[in-house]
């Protein structure tokens, strides 16, 4: 396929599971978002992220936290912006026919998905568990992290499907 074949497909194509990975980006987009925000309070950007006005949320409380900046010597969102930023990356790549033809893409991508809303899972838990309070901003990203999930699975059987009928 050539790259002015693979831009009007991914484009403009429907059906074997482009309107999902449309979806897994628009997901990916908004959690971006959310880190975005987050990285920069983390770099002293912004002095206060914006809160919900609930006894709950405390989104500068979680994010400035000892466990947001615990690994490789930053704020944990540009951790995310990377994660997410892959994410979208597997959902993007090859064409839409790619389960057949490429399906450890589809596998990959239904691996990592799944791996992030397991963090994010556990993410949302400690904000309670550490801070007695939450970021609304983690919970949306959250959100859209689980969201991803059942989006990406269908694809990945298929891909499982393809493989099996090879060996």
């Amino acid at each position: 396929m050539t790259p002015t074949q693979l831009s009007r497909e991914l484009r403009t194509g429907s059906g074997n599971f482009l309107e999902e990975r449309r979806s897994v980006v628009a997901l990916s987009l908004t959690a971006i978002g959310c880190m975005g925000l987050i990285a920069a309070y983390q770099m002293g950007l912004i002095r206060r992220l914006p809160d919900l006005p609930l006894p709950l949320m405390d989104a500068d409380k979680v994010d400035a936290s000892e466990e947001a900046y615990a690994h490789f010597q930053m704020g944990d969102a540009f951790i995310g912006l990377g994660s997410y930023a892959a994410t979208m990356g597997l959902a993007a790549m090859g064409p839409k026919d790619r389960a057949e033809k490429q399906p450890w893409i589809p596998l990959a991508l239904a691996a990592k998905a799944t791996a992030d809303a397991a963090q994010a899972a556990k993410l949302t838990y400690d904000q309670w568990a550490k801070h007695k309070a939450f970021c609304i901003w983690c919970l949306v990203a959250a959100a859209a992290t689980f969201a991803t999930v059942p989006l990406v699975m269908g694809e990945a059987a298929a891909a499982a499907r393809h493989l099996a009928k090879r060996l």
